[in-house]
């Protein structure tokens, strides 16, 4: 860097040991405000010392109170438990709260604990204080009118301070404690450990926002005369009073002893210096992460990028950032975890939650679990290549099991496979139980993994990050087994594994640094990146997770929301401070989902300009392509040519014309390439499941009259035998699926109806109408080969037809519909273009079924067309072409020579090499 960093000046002030009344470096502790700065003074202090030396101990500010203290500081959830169990043994058997709706109250109370000890203040008066509030709020409520919700409400007010008490005592004696409750102890150790250190000595640097206990610690320590501080601040934002950048510093420069007989060290005068700062406006978050990748590209063509910092002011942006960096960078160090939100072996973790807590709640002793929660698991990248289990999942979707008891599922698999059986293992036995067996999942996964593959290498540390987490809950439970409940467990895990992450891989000193606003702290770099740059993100806007109101903490001197700004503030000018190159990239989009609001720290540099600040304001816009989808085409080469004659051979059906008709793109994928869909558990039935049913139905209760005339007591017999077979179809359609409850009931009635309605018009027909109906064939094939010269070779056409009758003497060819078809939808007023339009499928499938039963039909007068179950007062919808007046009209020679012409045509753009399949859009 040009200028130099605040740390170099602190390594070589450090190395001038005699300034603080040492000998040797080993004798100075050096506190900072986070653990990574260490490494950074370090390579400074390396840099400048020539010989070798013992480095003095360079710890955290949390750390260093943690040792005055002698405390050990324990995360949020093991504070949660143990405050759980003070508040068993402070609530009666029948008032105690489970533990999930403890939680719920009891994370802000802690943290309202935390605030009033690190602050130091008396938690009798603020918690009294926030108790009265309370009885005000309730004073236009008679006493003897108080209902049961309002004194349960006082109470609990009321117990605060017992919680308070009795919660610190509990971890004193245990000698852990959450960050508030350290700081206060090592505030009354203070005399002790300064006379066990006095020949140590103390360098505070970096700091910036002090809680009281800091300031009392700092204060004392400096009244001894055994340790220096040293700020970082600019003296333009520490002289500015309105500056919230300086806000902290002003009120201790102005209100510590300290400061009446020393020189408030170091004001630096960097942030009026020349600065380059690019200002840049896009749409969305991803829009951030390809910009930021495009500067990182320039930068990393001009030389090296270890000047460079890349600060993420959301976190979430990490993912998309790493897949926009550019190839040519070399070196890269991440500071920030990556969440285990995103892990995949969390993610198996809470499917398999999902999957064993649904059965529970559905049927403890049946334990039913519901196929895609089964599926989920077996089909996971980290489960589906070991445990084989491809057989199971296409018995699954090809039977509709929707959903399948834990016995069942067992003689599904009839493998004898260790992963598959602790995935499916019944979790009722307590939390510990399901717990270790989610570790001997984890660890048997781990057995596959290889540590040669460089992927499954990655793989191994994210399951290692969850395996410890697991273990750690482990212990949790194990010593507190009075919260033995799956839901807790899964809520406790949820949180848990929001602060778990996965730490990466990288060298700190070297390559691009990409980093949280938090971890930028107390580094200088001659290049900054920030994103995110918009209100609520930088800075994080106004979040009160508190029961202390504004007006409380105001008095008492606690931190609020203004506070918080002026912490976020000094961040970013800091970043900026001696940096000569900036780019704030924040996301323009004010509306939808995603959206974004301007941060106000780009409007105060903009208001509060330096003269040596270039400021440039850009705004950069997705490129939109004109064309959103170009259309697939697909040109026949001569082996599309060889399955086209194939097709031609075996047999064009009336459907796959139509196909083609709808979309070419889609006949090629389904008749050419033979691309099926793939089989999935129908849950509800599906339309043409439907059809299927209830066409079935009918060939199996017709199948008996075939070939003599119906009589009045051949459809009684059929309407008797209705409801067993509709029963028994579904069974063979739907397999296993459920049809006795839900929208499968509806749909089993539906299809009942639907037959009872048809055989209930043909009753009629028979016995007020007196037609004659002999049934010729039900759900048969018929073929023929259609010849024309214009074809490059005979085409045969081949379908399955519904139902052929001889009604009156005339042929009639049915085709069923169990949607709502119109008789328009079978008339024809113009031949030309029957094959380019849609709506004319119909008709195309009706005149397909006649003119492949047309050999057959003797010279019988024949007639083709439709019945639409949601149609059926209409009755049959015969075609019919140029129809002047409602007069039966059969099917001439004139007609099928007509309709053959337009199916050739059809045929020839399907057969001419020359024609690609192009998509329809």
């Amino acid at each position: 860097m040009s200028k130099p960093t605040f740390l170099y000046q602190l390594a070589q002030e450090i190395l001038k040991s005699q300034s603080f009344g040492t000998d040797t470096l080993s004798e100075l502790t050096i506190i900072l405000p986070n653990k990574r700065a260490k490494v950074f003074l370090l390579d400074e202090l390396k840099k400048l010392v020539s010989n070798n030396v013992f480095a003095p101990e360079i710890i955290s500010i949390e750390d260093f109170i943690q040792d005055i203290a002698g405390i050990r500081s324990v995360d949020s959830v093991e504070l949660l438990f143990e405050f759980y169990e003070v508040y068993l043994s402070l609530t009666e058997k029948d008032k105690q709260d489970s533990f999930e709706n403890f939680a719920n109250w009891a994370k802000t109370l802690l943290q309202d604990f935390n605030e009033i000890d690190r602050y130091l203040l008396d938690p009798n008066k603020i918690l009294k204080y926030l108790e009265d509030i309370k009885e005000i709020e309730h004073w236009s409520v008679d006493v003897d009118k108080r209902t049961d919700l309002i004194e349960k409400h006082l109470l609990f007010w009321k117990k605060l301070p017992g919680y308070y008490h009795s919660l610190y005592q509990h971890l004193l004696n245990k000698g852990i404690g959450y960050q508030g409750l350290i700081y206060r102890e090592a505030e009354k150790n203070l005399d002790h450990f300064s006379e066990n250190n006095n020949d140590k000595q103390f360098v505070f640097a970096g700091f910036n926002a002090l809680n009281q206990a800091e300031e009392k610690i700092i204060q004392h320590l400096l009244a001894l005369d055994v340790a220096k501080i040293y700020w970082d601040i600019d003296e333009t934002l520490l002289n500015d009073s309105f500056h919230d950048a300086g806000l902290f510093q002003r009120k201790f420069k102005s209100e510590w002893i300290y400061y009446k007989t020393h020189p408030y060290e170091w004001i630096s005068n960097d942030f009026k210096a020349e600065k380059n700062i690019h200002v840049i406006a896009t749409s969305k978050s991803i829009g951030q992460a390809k910009i930021a990748g495009s500067i990182i590209e320039k930068q990393a063509e001009k030389g090296n990028l270890q000047n460079v910092a890349l600060v993420l002011g959301e976190e979430s942006l990490l993912l998309p950032m790493l897949y926009s960096l550019p190839a040519n960078v070399d070196a890269l160090n991440i500071t920030m975890g990556f969440s285990s939100k995103n892990n995949p072996a969390q993610l198996l973790i809470a499917k398999l939650f999902k999957l064993h807590t649904n059965a529970i709640t559905r049927n403890p002793s049946a334990y039913v679990m519901y196929y895609k929660d089964v599926l989920d698991v077996l089909t996971h990248p980290l489960i589906e290549p070991y445990v084989n289990a491809n057989e199971l999942v296409s018995i699954i979707n090809k039977n509709n099991y929707s959903f399948i008891t834990h016995k069942k599922l067992e003689e599904l698999y009839a493998k004898s496979d260790e992963l598959f059986s602790l995935l499916f293992q019944k979790w009722d036995s307590g939390s510990v139980t399901v717990l270790e067996n989610i570790s001997q999942i984890l660890l048997k996964i781990k057995g596959n993994l290889s540590y040669e593959n460089e992927e499954e290498k990655i793989t191994n540390a994210f399951v290692y990050s969850i395996f410890k987490v697991i273990n750690k809950m482990i212990s949790y439970f194990s010593e507190h087994d009075s919260i033995n409940d799956l839901k807790t467990l899964q809520a406790i895990y949820k949180q848990v594994i929001d602060v778990a992450e996965v730490s990466f891989e990288g060298e700190p000193l070297s390559g691009l640094q990409v980093m949280g606003v938090l971890e930028s702290r107390v580094l200088d770099f001659e290049t900054v990146i920030i994103t995110s740059v918009n209100e609520g993100k930088f800075p994080a806007g106004k979040t009160t997770n508190s029961f202390i109101p504004y007006d409380v903490k105001l008095q008492y001197g606690l931190p609020t929301y203004k506070e918080k700004d002026a912490i976020y503030t000094y961040h970013f000018y800091h970043l900026l401070q001696r940096a000569t190159n900036i780019y704030l990239i924040y996301n323009s989009d004010s509306q939808g989902f995603d959206a974004g609001e301007k941060s106000r720290f780009i409007t105060q540099l903009e208001i509060e300009k330096q003269p040596n600040h270039n400021l440039t304001f850009q705004y950069y816009n997705p490129d939109v392509p004109n064309i959103a989808h170009q259309p697939i085409v697909v040109p026949k080469t001569e082996s599309v040519m060889v399955r086209l004659r194939e097709i031609a051979d075996k047999g064009f059906s009336p459907s796959s014309l139509t196909t083609y008709i709808r979309n070419p793109i889609q006949f090629y994928f389904q008749r050419v390439l033979r691309i099926s869909e793939t089989d999935e558990v129908e849950e509800n039935i599906a339309v043409n499941t439907l059809g299927t049913i209830i066409h079935g139905t009918l060939e199996e209760l017709y199948k008996p009259t075939i070939g003599r005339l119906l009589t009045i007591e051949d459809i009684k017999n059929c309407i008797s035998k209705i409801d067993d077979e509709v029963l028994n179809q579904f069974k063979n359609v739907y397999k296993e699926g459920e049809i006795k409850k839900g929208r499968n009931l509806l749909a089993f009635e539906v299809a009942k109806r639907n037959v009872l309605n048809f055989l209930k018009t043909e009753l009629e027909s028979i016995e007020k109408e007196g037609d004659e109906i002999q049934i010729i064939s039900l759900e048969t094939t018929y073929e023929r080969v259609l010849t024309n010269a214009r074809l490059p070779f005979p085409v045969l056409i081949k379908g399955n037809v519904d139902r052929i009758e001889l009604r009156n003497g005339k042929i009639r060819i049915v085709d069923y519909k169990t949607g709502k078809v119109d008789k328009n939808n079978v008339i024809l007023k113009d031949w030309n273009g029957l094959t380019e339009d849609i709506k004319n499928d119909k008709i195309i499938q009706v005149l397909a079924y006649a003119f492949m039963y047309e050999e057959q039909a003797n010279n019988r007068d024949m007639e083709a067309g439709i019945i639409s179950f949601k149609n059926l007062k209409t009755g049959f919808s015969p075609f019919k072409f140029r129809p002047e007046k409602d007069i039966p009209q059969f099917i001439s020679a004139e007609i099928m020579e007509s309709y053959l012409e337009q199916i050739v045509i059809l045929l020839q753009e399907i057969l001419n090499v020359d024609i690609p399949f192009e998509e329809k859009i």
